[in-house]
């Protein structure tokens, strides 16, 4: 599903009501009417509301729907934000008085225009946040701040309109989510927000809804777009039906370099994975002290030692294979890394780099310009930084990322609860998949192990990343519904790769 940032979504939806000959107010009209059905759905209407509406849209949008929750019968109070440094726009103003002359008390209605008096909310109250949305270009002013530090610390539920006022609605590196609301429930209208995949949100957004008000798509159907939320009906392109009559030939070669002594786990780990995805067929190299493991855990897998009895001291692959991975367990001993630099220096082709291979880059960072064009690095946050410098936060890293990728022609998988694949070219990937079940030892060698396997028989690198990423992530939301959050384990999420492509190949 593409992803827009907030000034695309604005020029869509601009674009949209000019076709079908809407104006404005039909738009926030039309949005109140199903945010109001939403939260009827869900609170009864006993319960009492409190809306903060703010100066522009988003307070437009709060009063419009606090006048269809009047009309239902629910108990509003408004606090309307007017001050003479950031007066209520056209708009919000039209809202205010039609809300008025529909019958609305206005002693229910705070109109704030200079002093701001804390109102008695309790904790069975519900409070909508219409402040800010995502029309929000500029940092708070020190009044907001106080005043969603004061809502954050009431107890009530929260609804945000768009977004959490004082968050914006795509990237924002200089976040801090404590001076932001901090939501129950984000409801944004007919197109999810950038911000709703970012590592930032998750202490502002607990849960989120795209609101559908029926608008036509044939605008966001042709607009272009840099980010894509990766879903079932992404993967499913990728993964045709098998031929009854093929081989294991017909699904692609690979090897994973992977184990040192004491670590030769993260070799099995791995080769299940790419076992468990349906490579072809697959050799597996480690130093001499794996072999016993590696061929009595998978003895699917073919075998391959490096003259080292300890660490991998030798990078060469004998044939040519669909796919090379490099990196769980390998360590970063000296011999390691000049193992690593000597296949760097002659490997054309893409090749995927995770866990101690990109330990290995950081130390020597020259390596970084000797990698192949498309090829896949795999970092969680730690390893992302040992290689990169240090980040405050995962929007700072993101940003990073993509700079990191037009700069060295490769593709970043950047591992969290959603993953961000940055491409070359500035677009990106946002996974919809994954669960805190995935946070388990081992589980990024089975990530390698699949993507080894995707690059095996799709040969497209970035189709390769997108469809393992998506895999992975469903594997350990699968694995969790049998076992719980707190007993998978990384065997457990190859086996339920399989599982996951099942589900794929049978919707």
């Amino acid at each position: 599903m593409k992803l827009f940032t907030t000034q695309e979504i604005k020029s869509i939806l601009n674009e949209t009501l000019k076709n079908e000959g809407l104006t404005i107010a039909d738009y926030i009209e039309r949005s109140a009417l199903g945010i109001a059905a939403e939260i009827k759905r869900r609170w009864k209407i006993d319960k009492r509301i409190f809306i903060y509406a703010g100066p522009y849209e988003n307070g437009a949008l709060s009063l419009a729907t606090a006048k269809v929750l009047h009309k239902e019968g629910y108990q509003i109070n408004i606090i309307l934000f007017n001050v003479p440094s950031d007066p209520i726009n056209e708009e919000c103003r039209r809202q205010r008085d039609q809300l008025l002359n529909s019958g609305f008390l206005r002693e229910n209605l705070k109109e704030i225009v200079k002093d701001y008096r804390r109102p008695e909310i309790t904790e069975q109250d519900l409070i909508i946040d219409g402040i800010f949305g995502s029309e929000l270009n500029r940092s708070l002013e020190a009044a907001y701040t106080l005043i969603i530090e004061q809502i954050n610390s009431m107890g009530a539920e929260v609804i945000s309109l768009d977004v959490p006022s004082g968050m914006s609605g795509d990237f924002n590196p200089k976040l801090v989510p404590k001076k932001c609301i901090k939501s129950n429930l984000t409801l944004s209208i007919q197109f999810p927000h950038l911000v709703f995949f970012l590592p930032g949100s998750q202490y502002n957004i607990s849960e989120w809804k795209v609101i559908d008000i029926g608008l036509s798509t044939k605008a966001a159907n042709t607009a272009s777009f840099k980010y894509l939320l990766i879903g079932r009906r992404e993967v499913t392109r990728t993964l045709p039906e098998r031929n009854p009559y093929s081989s294991k030939a017909d699904y692609g070669t690979g090897i994973i370099y992977a184990g040192s002594y004491g670590m030769i786990g993260a070799a099995v780990m791995a080769a299940l994975g790419a076992l468990r995805s349906g490579i072809g067929k697959l050799t597996v190299s480690t130093p001499i002290c794996g072999f016993p493991i590696v061929q009595s855990s998978v003895p699917e897998a073919l075998y391959k030692y490096t003259e080292n009895k300890d660490v991998i001291s030798r990078i060469n692959p004998r044939h040519n294979y669909d796919s090379v991975a490099i990196g769980p367990g390998i360590s970063t001993h000296e011999v390691t890394v000049n193992a690593l630099e000597e296949f760097l220096s002659g490997y054309q082709r893409p090749v995927i780099l995770d866990a101690d291979a990109l330990n290995c880059i950081a130390r020597k960072p020259v390596l970084l310009n000797k990698l192949a064009p498309m090829s896949i690095l795999t970092p969680h946050a730690g390893e992302f930084d040992r290689l990169f410098g240090e980040h405050a936060n995962g929007d700072s890293r993101i940003l990073k990322s993509i700079e990191m990728s037009r700069t060295y022609n490769i593709i970043i998988i950047l591992k969290g609860h959603h993953t961000v694949i940055t491409l070359p070219d500035g677009k990106i990937m946002i996974n919809s998949t994954g669960t805190p079940a995935l946070a388990t030892p081992g589980s990024g060698d089975v990530l390698t192990g699949i993507l080894t396997s995707m690059l095996a028989q799709l040969k497209d690198p970035v189709l390769s990343a997108m469809t393992g990423v998506y895999l992975h992530g469903r594997a350990g939301e699968l694995a969790e519904e049998e076992l719980g959050s707190y007993g998978v384990l990384a065997s457990d999420i190859s086996k339920f790769t399989a599982k996951a492509i099942k589900e794929i190949l049978d919707s």
